[in-house]
């Protein structure tokens, strides 16, 4: 699937420009305290670039060249890297690796557990493992937990905190001890 980063970002700013709140990832991630935070699967950087504008230290990776370039656009004094998320290394570790956009379904088929892996990797100890996701397009919930290589501690079905009931969204948080 190829994605015009432009196009993505303007039907976000088109959203904020109507008063709607666009940065429910970034309060979820920023209320867990972290110090440095990786935007895994970043697109156009909505959400790193509000987690930077907080304070936060954050890098956004991305396999997308088009995405990334709307990103640089958008905030070039940030680190935007493009790399494939099932095999890459930043040789450090995050206190957050978030995961906010649907990005365990838009990895091929059969490498969510590399996803997984390689995004866990890069969780700090003590640090977080934050995804949300549809759950309705045949990959679930379990699915992932059974895929991370970390504890997890809550699903939630929104952003915000809502409980999860075993709907088709859920916010997945795992913890490296």
């Amino acid at each position: 699937m190829t994605w015009d980063g432009d196009d993505y970002q303007a039907r976000f700013d088109r959203l904020a420009a109507t008063g709607a709140d666009v940065h429910g990832e970034a309060d979820f991630v920023a209320a867990l305290a972290p110090g440095t935070v990786l935007d895994a699967g970043c697109g156009s950087g909505r959400v790193a670039v509000e987690l930077a504008r907080r304070g936060l230290d954050v890098v956004g990776v991305d396999v997308d060249p088009s995405m990334l370039a709307t990103a640089r656009r958008r905030a070039p004094d940030l680190a935007w890297v493009e790399a494939d998320l099932t095999s890459f290394d930043l040789g450090r570790t995050f206190d957050v690796v978030v995961l906010a956009g649907n990005v365990p379904l838009f990895t091929p088929a059969g490498t969510q557990a590399a996803l997984a892996a390689r995004c866990a990797a890069h969780v700090a100890p003590g640090g977080h493992l934050v995804a949300g996701f549809s759950t309705d397009r045949g990959f679930t919930a379990d699915d992932w937990s059974d895929a991370v290589p970390l504890d997890e501690v809550e699903r939630f079905a929104t952003w915000d905190g809502a409980p999860w009931d075993g709907g088709d969204y859920v916010v997945a948080v795992h913890r490296r001890a």
